[in-house]
């Protein structure tokens, strides 16, 4: 009997796919394909930001599998201004609130290093949800430290590609975190994870979570009246730069139109 149940301890747990989605759709999509846990996000094209309250409703409501939010203010760097800080804290109650199943969170030091006073703040305000650390972690200078203080604070979970672009790109990192986390904390790896090479990542890292996309390209029934026009705007080329509104340009932009003689009222 003793044997017995050694031999099943070391029967390693089936892989968990995470699907990373930012709509209903994508949601019940990836349910249906055997994903057993989503990250939802907005804002998918910049890295992933918090979706809104709607969403989150509408998924929790629509599937059945653990929905964890993406908890981020904005895209661009990971670096958090003290408004940021509260607004994620706002975000993390209205997702626990919602039913979220957990909260994907992330935070750096201007250093690179993890801010660990952003982490035990959100950890906190999440109280008993599980909290995954995103991929800021692969922008830190010592994964293995980082690693520790995230088993430190209350992370139950980290995603990562081992420090590198892509998953397969990270496979040694990603096994030597696997062997440092031991059952203290679960690595999965993420990023660029395809059907091509998810067997032989597994086996070389030892991860059992991973973290995927898996997009198909489609588009809306509209055929617009100016094939010409576009609306998107690429992003800047620098990771760790966003567009802020900028005050002088508003103040000098009012002041410019301030002496512009008023609209004459229409005659009747």
């Amino acid at each position: 009997m003793i044997g017995s149940d050694k031999r099943s301890a070391e029967i390693p747990r089936p892989i968990l796919v995470e699907a990373c989605v930012d709509s209903v759709a994508s949601s019940l999509a990836a349910e249906r394909g055997g994903a057993r846990r989503l990250e939802l996000c907005d804002a998918l094209f910049d890295g992933g930001t918090t979706p809104s309250a709607g969403m989150i409703a509408a998924c929790k409501e629509a599937v059945s599998i653990p929905v964890f939010v993406m908890i981020r203010a904005r895209g661009g760097g990971f670096v958090c201004s003290d408004a940021e800080r509260d607004v994620m804290r706002r975000d993390i109650i209205v997702a626990r609130e919602l039913g979220a199943d957990g909260v994907v969170i992330g935070g750096l030091c201007p250093d690179g290093n993890v801010d660990l006073d952003l982490v035990r703040y959100l950890v906190e305000t999440a109280r008993a949800l599980p909290v995954t650390f995103h991929r800021a972690f692969d922008l830190t200078p010592d994964p293995a430290a980082a690693l520790e203080s995230l088993a430190g604070a209350g992370v139950q979970r980290i995603l990562t590609a081992g420090g590198a672009s892509t998953a397969v790109e990270g496979t040694a990192v990603l096994a030597q975190l696997v062997r440092q986390a031991g059952s203290r904390i679960v690595v999965m790896a993420g990023g660029g994870v395809r059907e091509e090479n998810v067997r032989a990542l597994v086996a070389a890292s030892g991860v059992r979570e991973v973290h995927v996309r898996l997009t198909r390209l489609t588009h809306g029934g509209e055929l617009p009246a100016h094939r010409g026009l576009r609306v998107r705007r690429p992003l800047p080329e620098n990771e760790a730069e966003w567009e802020e509104t900028d005050e002088l340009r508003v103040r000098s932009f009012v002041e410019a139109v301030a002496d512009l003689p008023q609209a004459r009222k229409p005659q009747s």
